[in-house]
């Protein structure tokens, strides 16, 4: 009877996608997924709606399920590809392509997709252009490779989503080479969780039988190494590390929220360390005899005035800041900013050797950050 019912509703949600309703082909293609053992087709067909909504990283996790349960299936790398190009996940997109192009050896949709991928990595890596279109003709669009049919329907065609509190909460901190996601899933079998890392993306399933799935599809704050990047099922938790392809501090993990500023790059506690000895060790100029005729003093003054009101930004306006602490304070003052500095992990910095040298200093990461000590 499940059966049945499922094969029913995969009918009504192909005529809701010819009839350009997408949203309820994808509504409907979930009912039939919910209603018996999911196949590679339903969840293929869906990942197409999603793409046809504009929801890029759903589509690829419905492309992974489709390729996890029938890894021939042409059309699922075809999905996958269509949906990393739109998310500019163009390495990604070509893997998918070219697997998927030896399952079905002369399709052009493929080929003409592995065009534009190798086009966009050129771009990327500026080596050559992108090509324009020849004579003032519009360049074709990833859906007229896609598509099953002939339609004029457009792939930008995005439409709003309710926002579902997730079933599981998350965290994140970062590292100067990595940031590590936690996902607070307790006792899942690691059997039931699915990740997968592209450039920029990230695609983590957790499907438990007799419970309702989750699904967690970012598109990243910024690039990541995938070979590098890696995950781990503990009893209460599924960590994920993500290998950053360039160590700036990342205040988000959602690309969406990145802000405009680009961010300072992370400069690791022991470099900054290195700083405090370098302005410790750093000696006071031997001067010449009284009987010079220059104004040394007056000469050093003049020096520090000019380093004062030099305008730094960046790391060289951070190593200055610390330097200059360091530099003009007393004996207390230096044994207690090492002493808070490496006792916390690099999160607290005191200058009062009253208040933290008769105990140890606790680290005090930022809101919504977890501590984690520091490896060399």
């Amino acid at each position: 009877m499940a059966t049945a019912a499922a094969s029913d509703l995969e009918s009504k949600a192909k005529a809701a996608f010819v009839d350009d309703d997408f949203e309820l082909a994808a509504e409907l293609y979930t009912q039939a997924i919910e209603a018996s053992p999911a196949t590679a087709e339903l969840y293929a067909d869906r990942a197409q709606a999603h793409i046809k909504l504009g929801n890029y990283t759903e589509a690829v996790a419905d492309a992974n399920k489709a390729i996890e349960l029938d890894p021939s299936m042409h059309k699922a790398y075809l999905r996958k590809g269509a949906a990393c190009i739109r998310l500019e996940e163009y390495q990604t997109a070509k893997a998918a392509l070219e697997l998927g192009y030896s399952f079905a050896s002369g399709d052009s949709r493929f080929t003409r997709l592995m065009k534009e991928c190798d086009e966009r990595i050129a771009e990327e890596l500026s080596e050559v252009p992108v090509k324009k279109a020849e004579d003032g003709a519009a360049a074709p669009s990833v859906a007229s490779f896609v598509e099953e049919k002939d339609d004029a329907a457009n792939m930008d065609n995005t439409r709003p989503m309710v926002e579902v509190k997730p079933k599981y909460r998350h965290d994140y901190y970062n590292s100067a080479t990595e940031v590590v996601l936690t996902i607070f899933a307790k006792g899942v079998p690691a059997e039931n969780v699915v990740v997968d890392f592209g450039e920029q993306m990230l695609s983590v399933s957790i499907e438990v039988p007799g419970e309702e799935p989750y699904h967690f599809q970012p598109r990243l704050f910024s690039k990541i190494i995938p070979e590098k990047s890696r995950y781990q099922v503990l009893s209460t938790k599924v960590e994920i590390r993500l290998a950053k392809a360039e160590q700036i501090t990342w205040t988000s993990l959602d690309y969406d929220k990145k802000p405009k500023a680009v961010p300072q790059k992370i400069i690791p506690p022991v470099l900054l360390i290195a700083l405090f000895l370098s302005a410790e060790s750093a000696q006071r100029p031997s001067y010449p005899s009284s009987k010079s005729k220059k104004d040394w003093d007056k000469l050093e003054a003049e020096v520090k005035k000019e380093e004062k009101e030099e305008k730094l930004e960046g790391d060289a306006a951070l190593n200055k800041f610390f330097r200059d602490i360091y530099s003009d304070a007393d004996e207390d003052m230096r044994r207690a900013m090492m002493k808070s500095f490496v006792e916390s992990n690099g999160t607290v910095l005191s200058t009062n050797w009253k208040d933290v040298g008769s105990k140890k200093v606790e680290g005090s990461p930022p809101d919504g950050m977890e501590l984690k000590k520091w490896e060399y």
